[in-house]
């Protein structure tokens, strides 16, 4: 027998040790060699291992940082918060630790991107759809953690722009009716943004929202090998087997989409130095110029803005005025009537008549910032709705008709005109004649309307019939 030879028999022999005591290979082949994906898999479906490696990009980095960071709001000798200047001290005297910092801070951004374009996949290929409705939840889960994340993150290098998101943020909750006041006070720890809110924030963004935020990837991937990943089709590629019992239409995740996955995350690596090594502030949008200045608590910055990926439903609270209910209680009316008049249950007809006259009180009895700050939270809770809201018969918008490419269309130009006006002072105007305050109530209500009519323009929609086996487009 050879040296060779030999290696490998001990090498199973030690495969087999830990067999005994830990399912290893059946992981490996129930998750990796033996998960049967669709063939048609085509750019829209790198995203998700991409957010996973970028989600690794942030713990690691983040471990490093905590290294080196402190948490205290007092100033040290030369009159700068203690927080501050140890981020500075990470940037200027760690060995490495600037490039940690800015890898850190631009996959932050990195991440929303790559998360959004996920959710924008399951937007144009059903993704939500039965039997993957409890994958699609854990997802919008995760997302919800990854906005709470980013929050508790964002106050931690103490700067201008960092403690005064924070104070307008967690003042919002003030204008919960009852409960608020007081809410607002137990979060900050403190009647303003002090110490105690810098010690919180660190230890939600260090240890208590990673620990739910793994686990709820680990239930995600878990949920999504259970009942198969989707495709561009919408075929169920379960449905037709070979004698095996092997998907006629699947092939294994590896070797043939770890290798395509692998090349996809090295083109990404590749754009992702570039901005790290030549743009990490993102133009002011990655990291706000005005949080390179400490945190003041007399000096309010000229304009206080959320980062770039909250802003769209930052604009969403800022264009729910009092004017603006008029036009929510009409929505809430149109909604209300459309499902009365196309059901025939007596009990559906009875809740919507009910739901609806709560919503038109609330929206007289309750100041607009409450409904603002409701709307916000709101704006990003509805995608969990998808899966019921959607009663189309195909999940593929390659089989969905020109309604549903439409509506999809004018959903995501509002979201960006969104996001865009949130990063804006008010007051802003594009090219200095349009005001932006209009057009962010019209994108609010083309925002809203995409969900709250969704099972009525779903149905209407023309579609074409599935077919049977994948396609190659």
């Amino acid at each position: 027998m050879s040296q060779m030879d030999t290696l490998l028999d001990k090498g199973k022999q030690a495969l087999g040790w830990v067999d005994e005591r830990f399912p290893l290979t059946s992981l490996y082949k129930a998750h990796l060699s033996e998960y049967y994906a669709p063939k048609n898999f085509n750019f829209w479906y790198f995203f998700g291992s991409l957010a996973l490696l970028v989600l690794v990009n942030q713990i690691v980095t983040g471990i490093f940082l905590v290294m080196h960071y402190k948490p205290d709001a007092a100033l040290n000798a030369a009159g700068v918060p203690v927080a501050f200047a140890s981020v500075e001290y990470i940037m200027r005297d760690v060995p490495g630790g600037w490039i940690i910092r800015y890898l850190h801070s631009t996959g932050a951004s990195a991440f929303f991107i790559v998360v959004y374009l996920h959710m924008f996949r399951g937007l144009l290929y059903g993704s939500y759809r039965k039997p993957r409705e409890l994958v699609w939840l854990f997802g919008i889960a995760i997302f919800l953690c990854l906005m709470g994340e980013a929050f508790f993150g964002y106050l931690l290098p103490w700067g201008q722009m960092s403690g005064w998101g924070a104070q307008v943020i967690v003042n919002l909750f003030a204008a919960i009716p009852v409960i608020g006041p007081d809410l607002s006070i137990f979060i900050r720890g403190d009647f303003v943004v002090s110490d105690a809110t810098l010690n919180r924030f660190f230890a939600f963004h260090v240890i208590a929202i990673p620990l739910v935020l793994l686990g709820l990837v680990t239930a995600h991937l878990i949920a999504l090998h259970e009942v198969g990943s989707n495709n561009p089709d919408g075929v169920e590629i379960k449905k037709k087997k070979d004698t095996n019992g092997i998907p006629l239409d699947g092939i294994p995740f590896h070797p043939y989409y770890t290798v395509k996955d692998g090349f996809v995350a090295v083109v990404f690596l590749m754009v992702f130095s570039v901005v790290v090594f030549f743009a990490p502030e993102g133009g002011g949008y990655f990291l706000e110029y005005n949080n390179f200045v400490p945190y003041d608590a007399l000096q309010t910055p000229p304009h206080i803005a959320p980062v770039w990926y909250f802003t769209p439903f930052y604009s969403i609270l800022r264009a729910t005025t009092s004017n603006f209910m008029w036009v929510l209680g009409a929505l809430a009316l149109i909604v209300g009537g459309l499902t009365v008049v196309s059901t025939k249950s007596k009990n559906v007809k009875a809740l919507a008549v009910g739901v609806t006259a709560i919503l038109l009180a609330g929206f007289a009895l309750l100041d607009a910032k409450v409904w603002g700050v409701v709307l916000m939270g709101g704006s990003v809770m509805l995608f969990g709705l998808l899966p019921w809201l959607d009663q189309s018969p195909v999940k593929s918008v390659r089989y969905k008709g020109v309604l549903y490419a439409s509506v999809l269309s004018v959903f995501v130009v509002a979201f960006v005109l969104l996001g865009i006006l949130g990063t804006k002072a008010p007051g802003y105007a594009f090219f200095g004649l349009i005001p932006g305050e209009p057009v962010a109530a019209v994108c609010s209500v083309l925002y809203l309307a995409f969900f709250a009519f969704m099972p009525w323009y779903s149905r209407m929609d023309a579609t074409k019939p599935e077919p049977e086996r994948v396609t190659w487009k």
